[in-house]
């Protein structure tokens, strides 16, 4: 199964994955619009591949083949204070 993979102009670390090149026929024209310009970034056969960096290749495939594409967002940002403060209340106790 390939898979052609765009990365977004207007947010980092957004990428969108799509089964043809440049058919973004059944993206919903709002996520579009958010996403910006689509720019290549590659293409993946998913067959061959058993994981992939950011995102859980078995709901990438099944987003693909049921909604036609597979928008992978940015993880959320490390909250260190909160790490900070959980780590000095575990050694208080």
């Amino acid at each position: 199964m390939l898979c052609v993979v765009y990365k977004s102009l207007k947010k980092a670390e957004t990428y969108l994955f799509v089964e043809r090149r440049d058919d973004f026929s059944r993206v919903p024209a709002p996520l579009l619009d958010t996403f910006g310009t689509p720019q290549l970034a590659m293409i993946v056969n998913l067959a061959n591949r058993d994981r992939l960096a950011q995102a859980d290749i078995g709901k990438v495939r099944d987003a693909l083949r049921s909604q036609g594409y597979y928008l992978q967002l940015p993880p959320p940002p490390e909250n260190l204070l909160k790490a900070h403060l959980a780590g000095q209340a575990s050694t208080r106790d």
